[in-house]
């Protein structure tokens, strides 16, 4: 499959939109995030309007709401916007407790679509994976970045690996059960 100027566009405005963040803990440009989650989409199979969602999963998350939303679905279309939308756990500010906010996404991967269950095994796989590299260099410290902290974050991966296989049996879903168990042993976590 040949990419279009569709996709050109979203990354570079996704590029803009995300421009000033990082990565938590380590200060890596935002974008890589948003580049590998599109590369793991893409590699499993994933659509010109699959791959713009994955470039901007997080923008109404972290870069405007609501407003984004509306935006996303009259640059990109309905088809986006309904993937990008099923990628948020969150469009409100303050966000809702993080144990809330992540128990509800997990309930509603069970009923999302297709399209919404291959960009969020996308963005999982591509975080555990990140989380594995950064155990390996900090080791414990690493739990500090993230709001779950150790317990929380492992039970997070655990529970959408869990959901996603309880619905399918693609090839992203079976690697992400394999990342998130590579993980679980590292950390000492069963």
């Amino acid at each position: 499959m040949a990419l279009s100027q569709r996709f050109t566009e979203a990354l570079v405005w996704a590029t803009e939109l995300h421009q000033t963040q990082v990565r938590k803990g380590s200060g890596i440009p935002y974008i890589a995030h948003l580049l590998g989650v599109t590369s793991e989409a893409l590699e499993y199979g994933a659509t010109e309007d699959e791959a713009i969602a994955a470039l901007l999963h997080d923008a109404i998350e972290d870069c405007g709401g609501r407003a984004i939303a509306v935006e996303i679905r009259r640059r990109f279309g309905d088809s986006v916007a309904e993937i990008v939308e099923g990628c948020t756990d969150a469009d409100s500010t303050p966000k809702p407790p993080w144990r809330e906010r992540k128990a509800a996404y997990i309930a509603h991967l069970r009923t999302a679509s297709p399209s919404v269950r291959l960009v969020s095994a996308a963005d999982k796989l591509y975080n555990a994976r990140s989380i594995i590299k950064d155990y390996r260099l900090v080791g414990e410290e690493i739990w500090q970045r993230f709001t779950g902290g150790r317990e929380g974050s492992l039970w997070y991966y655990r529970a959408v690996v869990d959901t996603l296989t309880a619905i399918e049996d693609r090839a992203i879903v079976q690697e992400l059960e394999r990342v998130v168990q590579e993980l679980e042993t590292l950390t000492g976590h069963s």
